[in-house]
C-alpha cells in the first residue's frame, strides 16, 4: 500500500544494508495490506544521519487518505521522556532537588497513606491503610517509584479508589487532579516497588507549580520551540487537524471499539504523563537532543552528565523493584529518570546494547535509542492493542538490517 508519499527513502549507510531495509518496508506493508494496522511511520537514524524513512497505509481508515511522513500521532506515554527532560532542566537551574520530598512542593501530598489489602475470615478483602515509612521525593516520580498507580490498569482495591475519585477522568483540571489524588492512598511503600503510574502527571504540576506557567506553556517555551519540534504540543491546531492520523473503529482481534484522546482542541487536563501529539519527524529532533549529550542543532537543554545520569538505571540499588509482574520494561531492562534502560544484553525479548533506552505510548507509538550503535529508531502507528506486538517487531527488523 505504498503511496507517492510514502516510497521508503533510504540513504547510504556502511552499517545497514539496503536489502534488509527494503525488508522492514515489505513486512509491515504485508501487515497493513492484511488489515492488522491502519498505518506507520518508520525513521531510522545512524551516526545523525535519517538512513531509511518510510509512511505506509492510510491516515485515517475511513477517508482511506495515504499516510504520509509529516502525520500527527497522539504519542500518548512518550510525552514522559520530554516532561522528565523539563524537571530535568529545572533540578540544573538550581529549583530543586530530586532528593526532595514532593509535598515541599506539592503540599497537598503530604500525609498520604498505603492502601494494604487485607482477607478477612471469612474471605472477604478489604482495605487497610498504613503510614508511609518515607515520603516519596521527586526521583520516586522519575522512577516510578512513587508509591502511586493508575487506576485504568488492572484491579485492586486501591485502583478503584482511583476511579470512585475520579483521579482517571480527562475532563478534570491540573488543580483538580492534585485535589483526588491528594485522598487515594498510594499502592506501595515509596521506594519499594516499579509501578506506572501518574508520577508523570505529578512532575508536570511539580513543573506547573515551580516555573509558575502552565505545563503547556512551560513545554513550549522551553523545549518544542527550541528544538523546532514545530509540530507537537498537547492539542492541534484547526488549521491541521487533515493531519492527525486515526486508528480503526474496532480492534482486529478483539472487536473492541478503540476510543484515542481527542486532541482536536486544549484539553482541561495537560497530562505530563500522556497528553501531547508529535511527528516522526518531531521526535527525531528531541532524540538527538538525548543523543547529543542535551544539545542539538545549536540549542542545549541539558548537560552531557545530566543526561547519562537521566539514561542510566536507578532501580539497581532496590533490591525486589523489579519483581512485579507489571514491570513494564520487562527483563534485560532497568528504569532511569524518564526511561527504560536496557542493563543486559540477553534476556530481553529482541535485540538491543547495553545502554540503550526507550519509551512507548499507549496508541502505539515507540522510540529508541542506542548509544552503541549510535542509532535512533521511531515507530508510529495509531493501533493501542496491537502496540505490544509491532515494538518487538520493529526492534527486530532493525536489528536485522545492521
Amino acid at each position: 500500500m505504498n503511496k507517492p508519499d510514502a516510497i521508503p527513502s533510504q540513504r547510504k549507510s556502511p552499517s545497514f544494508t539496503a536489502e534488509c531495509l527494503s525488508r522492514i518496508s515489505k513486512t509491515i506493508d504485508a501487515d497493513v495490506s492484511a488489515g492488522r494496522i491502519p498505518g506507520a511511520v518508520m525513521v531510522i537514524a545512524h551516526q545523525g544521519e535519517v538512513v531509511f524513512e518510510s509512511a505506509l497505509g492510510v491516515r485515517d481508515p475511513a477517508a482511506r487518505d495515504p499516510l504520509a511522513i509529516d502525520a500527527i500521532f497522539r504519542i500518548y506515554s512518550m510525552t514522559k521522556p520530554i516532561v522528565s527532560v523539563g524537571l530535568m532542566m529545572l533540578v540544573e537551574e538550581g529549583k530543586l532537588l530530586i532528593s526532595d520530598p514532593v509535598s515541599k512542593y506539592l503540599p497537598e501530598l503530604s500525609g498520604l497513606k498505603v492502601g494494604v489489602e487485607k482477607t478477612g475470615a471469612d474471605g472477604t478483602i478489604s482495605l487497610s491503610l498504613v503510614p508511609v515509612e518515607k515520603e516519596m521525593t521527586v526521583q520516586d516520580l522519575l522512577r516510578h517509584t512513587s508509591g502511586l498507580t493508575y487506576g485504568i490498569f488492572g484491579e485492586s482495591l486501591v485502583k478503584s479508589e482511583y476511579r470512585q475519585a475520579g483521579v482517571e477522568r480527562s475532563s478534570i483540571t491540573n488543580s483538580e487532579f492534585m485535589e483526588r489524588l491528594a485522598i487515594v492512598p498510594l499502592a506501595y511503600q515509596p521506594g519499594t516497588t516499579w509501578e506506572y503510574s501518574r508520577s508523570t502527571d505529578v512532575l508536570g504540576i511539580l513543573i506547573e507549580r515551580i516555573s509558575g506557567v502552565t505545563l503547556d506553556v512551560y513545554v513550549d517555551e522551553r523545549i518544542l520551540k527550541p528544538l523546532k519540534m514545530k509540530d507537537s504540543g498537547f492539542w492541534v491546531p484547526p488549521d491541521q487537524h487533515h493531519r492527525i492520523a486515526q486508528a480503526f473503529q474496532t480492534d482486529p482481534d478483539t472487536g473492541q471499539r478503540i476510543r484515542l484522546l481527542d486532541v482536536r482542541s486544549k484539553p482541561s487536563f495537560l497530562s505530563g504523563g500522556g497528553g501531547m501529539v508529535s511527528t516522526a519527524r518531531d521526535y527525531l529532533r528531541f532524540a538527538n537532543m538525548l543523543r547529543g549529550g542535551g544539545a542539538y542543532d545549536g540549542v542545549r537543554l541539558l548537560s552531557r552528565k545530566t543526561v547519562q545520569y537521566m539514561t542510566s538505571d536507578h532501580l539497581c540499588t532496590m533490591p525486589g523493584v523489579t519483581a512485579s509482574p507489571t514491570f513494564l520494561p520487562g527483563p534485560g531492562y532497568g528504569f532511569g529518570l524518564g526511561f527504560a534502560v536496557r542493563t543486559s544484553i540477553g534476556g530481553a525479548y529482541s535485540p538491543g546494547s547495553i545502554g540503550d533506552f526507550n519509551w512507548s505510548g499507549l496508541g502505539g507509538t515507540y522510540f529508541w535509542i542506542d548509544p552503541v550503535e549510535d542509532l535512533i529508531a521511531i515507530w508510529m502507528m495509531q493501533a493501542p492493542e496491537q502496540r505490544a506486538h509491532y515494538r518487538q517487531l520493529y526492534r527486530n527488523l532493525v536489528y536485522a538490517a545492521i
